[in-house]
C-alpha cells in the first residue's frame, strides 16, 4: 500500500533533513543551511530542488563526493570576493557570499562573488531574493553538469545553467525572476522519475536524440534549450560567467549532482549585487515600469505563483508519500 503524504511544519521538515545529513557526516551548521534551502524550495513549489534531493545529497555526503563538514573560505580583492566551497554543499558558500556582498556593495556600488568547487545550488531565485530583501538588486548565474547540447549539436556540453535576478520594492516583496536555460529545470525531470510520472513532450530528448516523455530516458539524454538557438547561446554565456570567470569546472567536466560515485562536481556560481541606493529614483522608476506592464490585460509579475504558494502553505510542508518512503530508509 502506498505511503500517505506527510504534512509537517517548516521546523519539523528542516529538522528531518538536517538529521539525515548529520547522520552522513555533515556538520550541524551545514546541515541546517541545506535543510533551510530545500524546505524553502518545497514550499515555493520547486519540488525538483526540495525533498527529492535529500536522498542523493545524503548518499554523496556519505561517499565523500560532498564534504559535509567543509567550511567555505572567502578572499576579497576590491569589489570581488572569491569563495572556495571546498567541495562542500553550495548553500553554506552562498550564505557566506551573501554576507560578503551586503558589506561590499555599499562600498563599491557593485560587488561580485565568484564561487568555485561548489555543488547543486537549488533555486537561484531564493538566493538573489535575500539580497533584494537587504535592499540590493542582484543577478546570479550557475553552471550545472552537462545536460544540454549546443544548438545544432547532439551531445550534451552545457548544463541547464540557470539564471536569476531580483530587485527590491518598497512596499511589496522583491521582484524575482528565476529561470533555467533548458525548457525546464532538470530537477523537474528527476522529480518526475521518482514519482513515476511522464514528462510533457518537448522537455527533453533521449540518448538517440529523439523526443521522449519518459523521464528516465530524458535523464540519459539531453534537455531542450529554452528559446532553441537563443537559449543555447545564453547557456554559453552562463558557462563563461559561472565557470571560466570563477575557476570552476565546466559543465562537461563536472560529475553528476545525483550519483554518489565519482569526483566532486566542482561547479561554480557567480553573484552580482548592485547598490540601488546610489540610483536616484530607482524605486519609483521600477514601480512605474511594473505598473505599465500590469496595465496590459493578461499580464502578471514573475514570481506571483510562488508568493501565492507561500501564503497558501501557511508555513507547512506537504511531502509526497513516495519521498517519505525513500527518506524512511535513510539513517537519521
Amino acid at each position: 500500500m502506498p505511503r500517505p503524504d506527510a504534512d509537517m511544519t517548516r521546523t519539523e521538515a528542516e529538522a528531518l533533513i538536517a538529521r539525515i545529513l548529520e547522520a552522513r557526516g555533515t556538520s550541524a551548521r551545514n546541515a541546517q543551511s541545506v535543510a533551510r534551502a530545500l524546505v524553502a524550495a518545497e514550499i515555493d513549489g520547486q519540488a525538483g530542488h526540495g525533498f527529492s534531493r535529500v536522498a542523493s545529497y545524503a548518499a554523496q555526503a556519505g561517499s565523500g563526493k560532498v564534504t559535509g563538514a567543509a567550511c567555505p573560505v572567502a578572499l576579497r580583492s576590491g569589489a570581488r570576493v572569491d569563495i572556495d566551497a571546498r567541495n562542500g554543499f553550495a548553500y553554506p558558500a552562498i550564505d557566506l557570499a551573501i554576507s560578503e556582498l551586503t558589506e561590499m556593495a555599499p562600498e563599491h556600488g557593485i560587488a561580485m562573488a565568484a564561487i568555485r568547487r561548489s555543488h547543486h545550488c537549488g533555486q537561484l531565485g531564493a538566493h538573489v531574493e535575500r539580497l533584494a530583501e537587504a535592499g540590493f538588486a542582484a543577478l546570479m548565474v550557475a553552471n550545472t553538469p552537462k545536460a544540454m547540447a549546443p544548438w545544432g549539436g547532439s551531445s550534451a556540453l552545457f548544463g541547464t545553467n540557470p539564471i536569476a535576478f531580483a530587485a527590491p520594492r518598497a512596499d511589496e516583496p522583491p521582484l524575482v525572476i528565476d529561470l533555467s536555460l533548458s525548457k525546464v529545470a532538470r530537477g523537474k525531470v528527476m522529480a518526475a522519475s521518482k514519482s513515476g510520472q511522464p514528462i510533457p513532450e518537448g522537455w527533453a530528448l533521449d540518448a538517440e536524440g529523439q523526443p521522449t516523455t519518459d523521464p528516465r530516458a530524458a535523464l540519459g539524454g539531453t534537455m531542450v534549450p529554452a528559446g532553441d538557438a537563443k537559449g543555447a547561446a545564453l547557456a554559453l554565456v552562463v558557462e563563461i560567467l559561472a565557470a571560466t570567470l570563477t575557476g570552476a569546472n565546466r559543465s562537461d567536466e563536472a560529475s553528476s549532482f545525483f550519483e554518489a560515485e565519482g569526483a566532486p562536481p566542482g561547479v561554480g556560481q557567480t553573484i552580482l549585487a548592485f547598490d540601488v541606493a546610489r540610483v536616484p529614483g530607482f524605486g519609483e522608476r521600477l514601480e512605474g515600469l511594473l505598473a505599465a506592464m500590469l496595465a496590459q490585460e493578461g499580464t502578471r509579475l514573475p514570481g506571483e505563483r510562488r508568493l501565492r504558494g507561500r501564503s497558501d502553505s501557511a508555513g507547512r510542508v506537504r511531502v509526497p508519500g513516495h519521498l517519505m518512503e525513500e527518506l524512511s530508509t535513510l539513517p537519521s
